[in-house]
């Protein structure tokens, strides 16, 4: 299959949302169109243009109740995008989420000099600068291999322990953003403010969060002392 048009995927508001809500879980078309404030007939349009792209696939799943199946969707691909725009480079790569990630990557720019007045030169400063780059990118596309799966584990470990999807989107926010405003968060899962601040109470008792004067954050420190208390827990 071609590489996928990723800027014309991402151009797109609904498209964005849509691929976040993604990202939490599969989901099912009703679900993904109560969250997003385009009708269904605009939503199912952006999903066919993402499966067409080979972002999504989807498939049919009976669900727990007598009905017709439910069709889901989730994303079909594991890839990080980089790009570079400026006056003299447009340039962008795909880069596949997978392998065992390297764990120490040297990085060495002290033998090109900034400055040369000969061609091949500059030329050749070029080519040891590129070569340099592919090190940052593969340190990049190890360590983002590494948070898919944390992230996965994440996932799956809040979804046994507590069971709460809204809390769980929650969580995945703030882990991907650091910090949040309660209206950022009732905009992207179509939540009134007071829902997310009570659903964000919930979640501080399972994970340690800071909410104070409308925003939303993981709470490192506490999450420290959390940490070391479980560690130490049954040691005189």
């Amino acid at each position: 299959m071609p590489e996928p048009d990723i800027f014309y995927i991402l151009g797109n508001k609904v498209r964005r949302e849509l691929l976040s809500h993604l990202t939490c879980t599969e989901c099912y078309f009703s679900f993904l169109s109560s969250k997003v404030t385009v009708s269904s007939t605009a939503v199912a349009k952006h999903l066919k243009i993402m499966e067409r792209e080979g972002i999504l696939k989807s498939y049919e799943r009976e669900g727990p109740f007598i009905g017709p199946a439910r069709k889901y969707y989730d994303i079909a691909i594991s890839k990080t995008y980089v790009t570079t725009i400026t006056p003299n480079i447009f340039w962008y790569r795909g880069l596949e989420l997978s392998g065992r990630p390297v764990e120490k990557i040297t990085i060495d720019l002290s033998g090109v000099p900034n400055e040369k007045d000969d061609l091949l030169a500059i030329v050749s400063s070029f080519l040891q600068m590129t070569a340099e780059l592919e090190k940052v990118l593969l340190a990049l596309q190890s360590i983002e291999s590494m948070r898919d799966r944390l992230m996965k584990d994440v996932k799956r470990r809040y979804l046994e322990k507590v069971g709460d999807m809204t809390q769980l989107a929650i969580l995945h926010y703030l882990l991907l953003t650091k910090k949040a405003t309660v209206e950022e968060l009732s905009d992207r899962l179509n939540l009134k403010e007071r829902e997310v601040i009570a659903k964000a109470q919930e979640l501080d008792r399972f994970i340690p969060l800071k909410i104070k004067e409308g925003v939303i954050e993981i709470d490192e420190e506490r999450l420290k002392q959390k940490i070391g208390g479980d560690n130490n827990a049954g040691k005189d």
